[in-house]
């Protein structure tokens, strides 16, 4: 299976899907309560699209040059940007867009306009973002030394972590407290993409679209063919896009915006 045909079955069918959905509750006057609506929601996820591309770039291209994954040269186009191929860059697209498109799906179910008795009423709660801050930070110390300095068994799985730790830092710092007021909906957005993909994943492999270096990680199997490390991966990549969307739409978040804002700068008389 090429690669491009793996992202046609595996996530540009459920991008269509999810689209014409969301078109249907836009003509149904369906509503997200507590979060913005309408052009924001494509707003933040073509933010989401850009940020994931360039993020990832510098650190895909860093895998596939050393080694930890690589492309069956017969599955793919042969463009390559970097070391990595066109397709890979495709999927940093399509996974943001699918992730957005389903978190929007279950927003509109799980807060539907109308219905705020059913959300609670949200409580700051700065002790919860300084002490999950601070666990972040232990745990990219701890994956940033078996980076530099552990066994090559360590790599692929601690670069994931030294890489995407610092993105999902100031999210905690701006609303860990908003992200568990919310947390049906952060939870349902990130586990089920996570584990589709990691499933999906299963498939690539044995088909031999992509492969994983076996020196440069645990060792650790699902199902005999599926990486710790690759799972790992889509469970942290959704990670990052949910709780940006979340953070990025909520009107707590904007709330608490507005609040900095007046404090930082005092309106005039």
């Amino acid at each position: 299976m090429t690669y491009f045909g793996f992202l046609l079955r595996f996530l540009f069918i459920p991008i269509l899907i999810f689209l014409a959905i969301a078109l249907w509750d836009n003509r149904q006057g369906r509503q997200i309560n507590s979060f913005r609506n309408g052009k924001v929601v494509w707003i933040a996820i073509a933010v989401h699209v850009f940020l994931a591309v360039a993020y990832t770039t510098p650190w895909d291209n860093y895998l596939v040059a050393t080694g930890v994954w690589y492309y069956n040269p017969n599955l793919v186009t042969g463009i390559v940007i970097g070391y990595v191929p066109i397709e890979e860059y495709t999927f940093f697209i399509v996974e943001t867009i699918l992730a957005g498109l389903w978190w929007w799906f279950l927003a509109r179910r799980f807060y539907p306009l109308g219905e705020r008795a059913c959300i609670g009423n949200f409580t700051p709660n700065k002790r919860l973002i300084y002490l999950s801050a601070s666990v972040l930070v232990l745990l990219w110390l701890v994956f940033t030394y078996l980076f530099f300095f552990g066994d090559d068994k360590w790599t692929y799985l601690s670069i994931t972590f030294f890489w995407a730790l610092p993105a999902i830092f100031p999210q905690l710092l701006l609303g860990a407290d908003i992200l568990w007021h919310h947390r049906k909906l952060v939870f349902w957005a990130i586990i089920v993409p996570g584990t589709y993909l990691s499933l999906m994943d299963i498939v690539a492999l044995q088909a031999t679209t992509w492969s994983i270096s076996t020196t440069q990680t645990t060792g650790i199997l699902f199902f005999k063919i599926l990486p710790l490390e690759e799972a790992t991966f889509f469970f942290v990549t959704n990670t990052m896009i949910t709780f940006g969307i979340t953070l990025l739409l909520s009107e707590e978040s904007h709330q608490r915006f507005e609040e900095a804002r007046n404090r930082l700068l005092p309106r005039q008389c």
